[in-house]
C-alpha cells in the first residue's frame, strides 16, 4: 500500500504547494490544454528538474536515485514510448490475465510495435506499467485514444489494480464524467498551479 505526498513542488511552469494521495485512492486532475498537467506529472516522476520534496509512502524522493524513484512512481505518457521492435521484450513478464484485461491474447507479445494502433499502444503501455508493481501510477489521459468498450476495460483494470495492490493513481482526464467514475476528488491545474480539490 503506497501513498504519495508532496510539499512545495516547483518546476518550470509547475507549482504544487501541498498534496496528498492516499494508498488505494485515485485523484483526478484537469484543466485547459497547455495548462501544466503533463508538466506536473513529469515533475512528480522526476523526469524534469524540480524542487521540493515528495514521498512514496515513507520513502523520500530526495533519498533515492531517479531510476529508483521511477520504479515506485510510474509515469504513463499520453503517447507511449517503445524502444524495441516487438511488444514482448518491453516487460519482464506479461501475465495472461493482465493481457486479457486490456483485450489481448498472448500472441500480441510477438507483434511488431509498428503494427499497433494508437489505442492498442495505449492499452499495452498501461499493462506494461502495472507489471512494474509501482506504488503510484501517474496517468496522462490514459483513455484518450480508446473507444467506449476499451475505456471501460481500462477503468476496470485500474480499479482492480488499486483494490488488489493498495496502489494509488493520479489521473489526468478532460472528461468530467470519467472523473466522477474513477476518482474520489478532482483538482484543477491552471497556469501550472495545482488548485484545491473538489470532492
Amino acid at each position: 500500500m503506497t501513498s504519495l505526498r508532496m510539499e512545495r513542488l516547483r518546476a518550470e511552469g509547475v507549482q504544487a504547494d501541498k498534496f496528498y494521495l492516499a494508498s488505494g485512492d485515485c485523484v483526478a486532475i484537469h484543466g485547459p490544454s497547455g495548462g501544466g498537467k503533463t508538466r506536473l506529472l513529469r515533475a512528480i516522476a522526476d523526469l524534469d528538474e524540480s524542487e521540493g520534496e515528495l514521498w512514496s509512502g515513507d520513502h523520500a524522493r530526495g533519498k533515492m536515485s531517479g531510476p529508483e524513484w521511477r520504479m515506485r512512481v510510474v509515469f504513463v505518457a499520453a503517447e507511449s514510448h517503445w524502444w524495441l521492435d516487438q511488444v514482448g521484450p518491453h516487460a519482464s513478464a506479461w501475465p495472461e490475465a493482465l493481457l486479457a484485461a486490456v483485450g489481448f491474447d498472448r500472441d500480441v507479445l510477438s507483434w511488431s510495435v509498428s503494427r499497433l494502433s494508437s489505442g492498442e499502444r495505449q492499452r499495452l503501455s498501461l499493462a506494461r506499467a502495472v507489471t512494474r508493481n509501482p506504488g503510484t501510477l501517474l496517468l496522462d489521459e490514459p483513455t484518450a485514444n480508446l473507444d467506449a468498450d476499451n475505456t471501460e476495460r481500462v477503468e476496470q483494470l485500474l480499479l482492480d489494480w488499486r483494490e488488489s495492490s493498495g496502489g494509488s493513481i493520479l489521473w489526468v482526464s478532460h472528461d468530467p464524467e470519467q472523473r466522477r467514475r474513477v476518482a474520489s476528488m478532482a483538482h484543477p491545474v491552471v497556469d501550472g498551479i495545482l488548485g484545491p480539490g473538489d470532492g
